[in-house]
């Protein structure tokens, strides 16, 4: 399947096939980003933090698709390493908030470098034609994704 989908034109290829092709390069791109030694589910979530702002825990839970005991577990988990530190939520003051230190914010900056990199010499291997598609058609599927965010 891998190699039909590699083959095939942009005619012929199916919505399964791009499916494939998008699992595949995720799962590249994920493998590439090994500073902090993160788990996926901690890279996730220092993701959201670094790119979002501070969050209740429960907003991050629902967010990245996990329990709320999960998530207290995972953040305690990214606390003690130095990641994230829980805040009293300004605008209430019984509420707490997670956000990412200083650490966490290198870390996530590290990664972010090291998928870059990844991706960009995934595309550097591609022809003109097919370098100027991915700049068309990831963006363009950002976007749409954003719109149902």
């Amino acid at each position: 399947m891998h190699k039909r989908v590699m083959d095939s034109g942009p005619a012929e290829t199916s919505a399964e096939e791009l499916m494939i092709a998008v699992e595949e390069l995720v799962r590249h791109v994920r493998r590439s980003a090994t500073a902090g030694g993160l788990s996926t589910a901690a890279s996730s979530a220092l993701g959201r933090l670094g790119r979002e702002g501070p969050q209740r825990l429960t907003e991050l839970a629902r967010a990245e698709n996990a329990t709320q005991p999960n998530m207290t577990q995972l953040v305690t988990r990214m606390e003690r390493a130095g990641l994230v530190r829980r805040v009293a939520d300004r605008t209430d003051g019984r509420g707490v908030l997670v956000e990412v230190t200083e650490l966490g914010k290198e870390v996530f900056r590290e990664r972010r470098a090291e998928r870059t990199d990844a991706l960009g010499q995934l595309v550097g291997e591609l022809s003109e034609p097919e370098r100027q598609a991915v700049r068309v058609a990831l963006p363009a599927l950002a976007r749409e994704i954003q719109k149902r965010s």
